[in-house]
């Protein structure tokens, strides 16, 4: 049974540049930032950098895998910190925040070597 305070387990999800170019293309995220390196230290960044679709589905697939099949994410509310970039690891943590009837909510942090790179709350529902 899950109860308020509940930690979900921790996933760590190796950023790879072919990641972060595949998964800008495949959302239609055609911006030079996330697949020209050249053109992305030019704009002042270190480096290409994960785009936040691909931060959306990460976190949706964390919440929805822990949550179990039936899951479905109902609100999806995060905010962008520290960009992920190639040879970064992303390390997504959750705790259930709040629980009414068949939904959950559940904060949600991921976490990188420069800090947060997204947090969050995932509202999704179960099927108890």
């Amino acid at each position: 049974m899950t109860a308020v305070g509940d930690r979900l387990p921790s996933l760590e999800i190796p950023v790879t540049r072919t990641m972060i170019v595949a998964s800008a293309i495949a959302s239609r995220d055609y911006q030079d930032v996330h697949h020209d390196p050249a053109l992305a230290i030019e704009r002042g960044s270190p480096d290409v950098f994960m785009n936040i679709l691909t931060t959306n589905g990460l976190v949706d697939r964390f919440v929805t895998a822990w949550a179990g099949p039936s899951a479905v994410v109902k609100r999806l509310k995060i905010r962008l910190g520290a960009p992920n970039h190639p040879g970064d690891t992303m390390v997504l943590t959750g705790t259930v925040t709040a629980i009414d009837a068949d939904r959950l909510q559940v904060e949600v942090r991921g976490e990188n070597g420069r800090g947060t790179h997204v947090s969050g709350t995932v509202e999704v529902e179960v099927g108890r």
